[in-house]
């Protein structure tokens, strides 16, 4: 549980800066940097977290479903951290940006769940099982579908039609 704290929190403290474009800058090694913080840190989140779904005591409330949703998003995060580390190894930088941001997303759901589970809670307890699992899905669904919008929106912006959004 301790290497999940240390690892979510770098992950998420200083991912959330790697979409500062400022930092992004070609000639800016900030981006690299961070960046070779940030995979490590996101890939033991993800494994740590699955490590713990499957593992670690678990409160009332939460059961088969909800652990089988959270070891398919851990290895989803992992998988993207792995398709962008891919994608940049082949010099893809717009594809290296989408699954990285996919990853984050995906890494910033216990947030998200926080701020949904909270009137969840309220109306149905905090032991109900289905929609305790259904709110906690339901958060990681929200922040990939912002992560996929976000991903849309630069799409369109894009300056040159030499920029390949190719995954692989």
């Amino acid at each position: 549980m301790v290497i999940h704290i240390i690892s979510v929190t770098i992950f998420s403290l200083l991912g959330a800066f790697q979409f500062v474009p400022a930092l992004r800058r070609r000639r800016n090694r900030w981006h690299r940097v961070a960046g070779r913080i940030l995979i490590p840190a996101g890939l033991l989140t993800a494994l740590s977290g699955m490590w713990m779904a499957v593992f670690y005591p678990h409160p009332l409330g939460d059961g088969v479903v909800l652990t089988v949703l959270r070891l398919f998003f851990g290895s989803a995060m992992a998988a993207s951290i792995l398709l962008g580390i891919r994608a940049l190894m082949r010099r893809k930088f717009v594809a290296h940006g989408d699954w990285m941001t996919r990853a984050f997303a995906i890494g910033m759901g216990a947030g998200t769940q926080a701020i949904v589970l909270l009137p969840g809670s309220i109306i149905f307890g905090s032991t109900d099982e289905l929609s305790r699992t259904t709110l906690m899905g339901a958060a990681w669904v929200i922040n990939v579908v912002v992560a996929e919008t976000v991903i849309r929106h630069r799409a369109r912006r894009l300056p040159s039609p030499n920029l390949t959004r190719m995954a692989t």
